[in-house]
């Protein structure tokens, strides 16, 4: 079974490493970490470096395909070649899906049409006004398409489709064996539980770095 996580330069890390760590280990599965080109490449805030196992070229199909989020989303969702490549995966996969906004990558490339699907709350109106319609979920299900919520949301998602591929046991033996056993300091982790001047302080931070952002995603 092989599982393909797309990686393109200003990735958010989590979004495909967490995914990565709950199915990797699975029997019978071969994950493959993605890229346009097989040469290095930078995630989020030019820090975090990671060297693609496959190219483009080398990946014609995929049983999975995995789309991660981050501020390089809208490099990914507007070059031709990574959405053909999506486009290319999808026609084949059992399962394609998204964490955080890599949802609007999928938008882009017409797979979330007419839907109701999941991103980053912060990216819910961009999610919407790509034809997609956006639902306050931890992860959205419409058949072989499930998008997960923002960043940590990920971890969920793959262990549900760990779950799926090869069966309830083997994805609980996985959170057993990576201790997902989330106890957070602050119950702070959503729209709905934040407390208001939380949510306003951080979405005021989001508005002015994501609008200009989403903006050129929804023109080109």
């Amino acid at each position: 079974m092989k599982i393909a996580i797309l990686l393109f330069p200003g990735f958010t890390s989590l979004d495909a490493i967490g995914p990565y760590e709950m199915l990797v280990h699975a029997p019978g599965v071969e994950v493959m970490l993605v890229a346009k080109e097989k040469a290095l490449l930078t995630g989020e805030k030019d820090v975090f470096q990671i060297m693609p196992s496959h190219s483009f070229a080398e990946v014609d199909a995929a049983d999975v395909l995995l789309v991660p989020g981050g501020p390089g989303e809208v490099g990914a969702a507007t070059d031709a070649d990574t959405i053909n490549w999506i486009k290319k995966i999808d026609e084949h996969s059992r399962y394609t899906t998204s964490v955080c906004t890599g949802a609007l990558v999928l938008a882009k490339a017409g797979l979330l049409k007419g839907m109701e699907a999941t991103t980053h709350w912060a990216a819910a109106d961009a999610l919407n006004a790509l034809g997609s319609t956006y639902k306050e979920e931890r992860w959205v299900q419409n058949g072989k398409i499930i998008t997960a919520a923002g960043v940590s949301a990920g971890i969920d998602m793959a262990l549900y489709l760990l779950g799926e591929l090869i069966g309830p046991d083997a994805a609980k033996m996985m959170q057993l064996g990576t201790e997902y056993n989330p106890e957070p300091p602050f119950d702070s982790g959503s729209v709905t539980k934040a407390e208001p001047h939380i949510h306003s302080m951080l979405k005021a931070a989001f508005e002015a770095s994501m609008t200009e952002r989403f903006k050129y995603l929804l023109e080109h």
